[in-house]
């Protein structure tokens, strides 16, 4: 079966989540600056009581506001390395895998971008990943159980929707988004743990003045409840990012290879067997093409989910070109 893309603009759609993902940054790099501020203000304010605008709040700002852009500039050098050591993910030749490589090539030409390396996982457990920082060092990697497992057809609905991961740049950006994550919610922690030992002082120092210490007290209030709820405001607004481009990249898969059935016939087989395996981590769950810690319903909170629910990504996929 065949499908017409009339009524889905693949390429608007792709465009607004581009610009999106942008915006996101942007709001979680302001969010992370905002947090330096709040922790250089507490950490500046002396005897006289916090003041709106503080020099160190200012010094703390810029800092995270740099160790953010510094710290995702340095990950996408390294991130795919990593993430590929820490599958421990092996290359293989066409010789090993000569229908995956006849597949990765096709899908490779029809999304317009070099062909990616390609690696195994040497595991039963069915599951898929790409990874790369550009569409010029993408990788795509599959277990082994699922090329024991998948038809063609199947298999190139796989290989299609993480050719469109790195067509559509969602490998990096989705690092510089987990960046972003991790140093707000390292930020808090430390910011929790300054408070205290940073309470008590200015409680001290601020003993005499009322006023003083009422606005200390403020601030302190206001630094712990952002302490507490940024971390997991980042956190939710990660996986809300992950789930929009899986929703994406099976579209996308679908555009790709003008056959639905092969990528919804392959998604069934993937929520059966989709297991846990050695060298999956709950710091990579989130890039492969259904989760491999955990399953994912309708029911599961936002903020716990990498993935959206399969069934409603088969749904989807149906009604595409309805």
């Amino acid at each position: 079966m065949t499908i017409s893309t009339a009524t889905t603009d693949f390429v608007a759609a792709q465009r607004v989540n581009r610009r999106n993902t942008f915006l996101l940054l942007a709001i979680l790099t302001l969010l992370a600056a905002s947090i330096g501020y709040l922790v250089g203000w507490f950490l500046g304010a002396d005897d006289r009581g916090p003041r709106l605008l503080s020099h160190g709040g200012v010094i703390g700002a810029a800092l995270m506001a740099s160790a953010s852009i510094g710290w995702s500039l340095v990950s996408l050098a390294v991130s795919d390395k990593m993430v590929l050591g820490m599958a421990s993910a092996k290359d293989i030749d066409k010789a090993d895998a000569p229908q995956l490589f006849n597949v990765v090539e096709e899908m490779s030409i029809a999304a317009g971008v070099p062909m990616p390396r390609v690696m195994v996982l040497e595991t039963d457990a069915l599951n898929a990943f790409a990874t790369g920082a550009s569409v010029q060092r993408g990788t795509i990697v599959v277990t082994r159980g699922l090329l024991n497992t998948l038809s063609r057809d199947e298999l190139q609905g796989v290989v299609a929707h993480e050719m469109a991961h790195i067509a559509n740049l969602d490998t990096r950006y989705m690092v510089m988004v987990g960046v972003t994550v991790g140093l707000i919610a390292l930020v808090c922690d430390m910011a929790l743990r300054t408070l205290n030992w940073g309470g008590s002082a200015h409680n001290r120092s601020s003993s005499g003045n009322k006023k003083d210490s009422g606005g200390a007290a403020i601030l302190i209030i206001l630094l712990l409840v952002i302490a507490i709820l940024a971390p997991l405001a980042a956190k939710a607004v990660q996986f809300a990012v992950s789930r929009q481009r899986e929703y994406l990249a099976d579209a996308t898969s679908v555009q790709f290879t003008r056959n639905p059935n092969g990528l919804i016939s392959a998604l069934q087989k993937l929520a059966d067997k989709a297991a846990p395996f050695p060298g999956v981590s709950h710091a990579t769950q989130h890039l492969f093409i259904v989760n491999p810690v955990q399953d994912f319903t309708k029911d599961t909170p936002a903020l716990l989910a990498t993935h959206p629910d399969i069934e409603d990504r088969i749904a989807r996929l149906r009604n595409l070109g309805s």
